[in-house]
């Protein structure tokens, strides 16, 4: 979304000011957030801040898109294309469902959607630059798989967003409404194979 970003400045402190905005968001969220505080964190100017950010929120939208890709690009750096869907697809939903679990992923879904009806942008932004990145990516995936017989599917983009769906089962909705905050290893082994038995019980070869 290059109309967003066009006044971000890139500079020596770009990256100090950015970890400075991914505390204090963090901590307080968008409305809460002073800029202030956050100057104070990066150890920067409110003039040296502004300088790179005009105002919060292209700080907020520049902080999130850059963790959103950081994440996604976690998951995708190690993804071998060219192993089956049993092997590849626990490993993409164990990166998403990670993500969704953590702090960061809770957080940054949280202020997205509370700052939805002001700025719209932003949601569409982190949907882009996270979310949507690891969906194409999946999508790729599956037409290569689907090329090598390993899997039938009509619908490519439907399938891999009813994977990630299915990732989501059970675990998600609870972090979301605060009823748990951990979850054990076998609980979250559970969900993911669950998912890839589903995903593939529908689309594996016939």
């Amino acid at each position: 979304m290059p109309g967003i970003t066009a006044n971000v400045r890139r500079g020596r402190k770009y990256d100090q000011v950015l970890e400075g905005a991914r505390e204090i968001f963090l901590r307080d969220g968008f409305e809460g957030a002073s800029v202030d505080e956050i100057a104070r964190a990066a150890g920067v100017s409110k003039a040296t801040l502004y300088s790179y950010f005009p105002d919060k929120r292209l700080l907020f939208m520049e902080m999130a898109t850059a963790q959103c890709e950081a994440q996604g690009a976690e998951v995708l750096v190690a993804l071998d294309r060219d192993k089956p869907p049993r092997v590849v697809l626990p490993y993409i939903g164990r990166g998403v469902l990670d993500f969704l679990l953590s702090d960061l992923g809770q957080k940054v879904f949280r202020i997205c959607a509370a700052e939805a009806d002001r700025f719209p942008e932003l949601g569409a932004q982190f949907y882009e630059c996270g979310p949507l990145l690891v969906r194409r990516e999946l999508h790729s995936y599956l037409a290569a798989a689907m090329a090598r017989g390993e899997v039938e599917i009509d619908d490519l983009g439907l399938a891999a967003e009813q994977f990630i769906e299915l990732c989501k089962a059970d675990l998600w909705i609870k972090r979301l409404f605060g009823i748990r905050d951990q979850f054990a290893e076998d609980e979250i082994t559970r969900v993911i194979g669950a998912a890839v038995d589903t995903f593939m019980a529908r689309f594996g070869p016939s």
